[in-house]
């Protein structure tokens, strides 16, 4: 499947852009194919540079602040050259995606408002003349829809997703943003914990999962916020038993939390297995809805390893 963005002539210089994109799905860290394709009008066009970024809507990190476009990640396609009159000109590119690209799309549908799309600047003097964004289609790494799929094994349901733009205090990134994505909680894991919100943080060796557990009270407008996280290498993922595995982390997750809250010892209270926490008959949804993104908080302590 081809995808293309075609930007308006210009009114000076009469140049068009267009970018095709071989194919819009892809996930992170993997290259993105297309092309650039520049023509020039009636006149000679001096072009600069020609430079595709990846831009999306975030929260900034006031949480009263309105949704804004960024762009997170650029690369360049080409520099100087001179267009001649009625000459067009096509480059090719492999626009390499980023490790900690965010996921918009689990299990073949999108994640719910979340969008992603390449957009072409092409500088020409005096002005800059950004082409049309072309949608991009971001699937998880397979740990990431491992992880994913056991936590709606385990009963928890997605309730939001959305992008924060900023950097999380003490965790090692190149992005200038994170996602984060919040849950239901399931039954089994009720009581210690209201709220959970998953965080990835990924590069070539593996993959950070950082488990954002708040317990609100709501009479009394008090809440506790406690933060574990994991770690995974991508080797071997598909061979994991992940359900025990994001089980175990939950279990020692909470089990932190409601002890820094309460010192008490939660996980000793579950005798049930998380592999029958759901009835085997039940199938297994996405559950994907509405809603939109928590605010943000600073992020640190320590968490478990996850090999």
């Amino acid at each position: 499947m081809r995808v293309a963005g075609v930007s308006p002539e210009s009114g000076w210089t009469g140049l068009t852009v267009r970018t095709d994109l071989t194919n819009p799905s892809t996930r992170p860290g993997l290259p993105l194919p297309g092309r650039v394709t520049v023509t020039a009008g009636s006149v000679d066009v001096p072009v600069l540079h020609v430079r595709l970024g990846l831009v999306t809507t975030a929260e900034p990190d006031d949480p009263s602040a309105p949704r804004r476009l960024v762009q997170f990640h650029d690369a360049a396609v080409t520099g100087a050259f001179v267009l001649r009159a009625g000459r067009g000109r096509t480059v090719p590119f492999e626009f390499p995606m980023p490790w900690e690209t965010p996921v918009t799309i689990f299990g073949g549908v999108p994640l719910l408002s979340l969008r992603m799309a390449l957009r072409t600047e092409v500088a020409v003097e005096p002005r800059l003349d950004q082409g049309a964004m072309v949608p991009v289609f971001v699937h998880p790494l397979p740990a990431q829809a491992h992880v994913l799929a056991a936590l709606d094994t385990l009963g928890f349901s997605i309730r939001q997703a959305g992008l924060v733009d900023a950097r999380l205090p003490g965790v090692e990134q190149t992005l200038p943003l994170h996602q984060r994505l919040g849950f239901w909680v399931a039954p089994l894991y009720a009581g210690p914990i209201t709220e959970l919100e998953v965080i990835f943080v990924a590069n070539s060796a593996g993959l950070e999962v950082i488990f954002w557990m708040d317990r609100r009270l709501a009479l009394a407008g008090v809440t506790h916020q406690s933060i574990s996280r994991f770690r995974i290498w991508h080797a071997g993922a598909d061979q994991r038993d992940w359900v025990s595995t994001v089980d175990g982390w939950l279990r020692m997750a909470i089990n932190r939390h409601a002890a820094a809250a309460s010192h008490a010892d939660w996980s000793a209270q579950i005798s049930e297995s998380a592999h029958v926490s759901r009835p085997p008959d039940e199938p297994v949804h996405p559950g994907f809805g509405l809603g939109g993104t928590a605010g943000s908080a600073g992020v640190g302590g320590g968490g478990g390893d996850g090999t």
